[in-house]
């Protein structure tokens, strides 16, 4: 895998693709549920007043996700 790195770490805007998930049980169930899976396109659209959660675009539908999570999605950009 080639220049792959969190997706916590892409800044907004720039678009991305899933490579890998890092977590396991339940959250890895509910993550590929989301329709995160290999090869998805995700877009970083804007953090919130704190900076966590992050907004991120995912097969057409506007997902936040919290900085830890977001951490184990490994992700290649675009």
């Amino acid at each position: 895998m080639s220049n792959v790195l969190p997706l916590n770490s892409i800044p907004i805007g720039d678009r991305c693709k899933v490579k890998k998930i890092n977590s396991t049980g339940l959250i890895r169930r509910r993550l590929l549920d989301l329709g995160l899976i290999e090869d998805t396109i995700i877009v970083p659209l804007h953090t919130s007043p704190s900076g966590d959660p992050i907004a991120y675009l995912i097969r057409g539908t506007v997902i936040a996700l919290r900085s830890e999570l977001a951490s184990t999605i490994l992700v290649e950009k675009i």
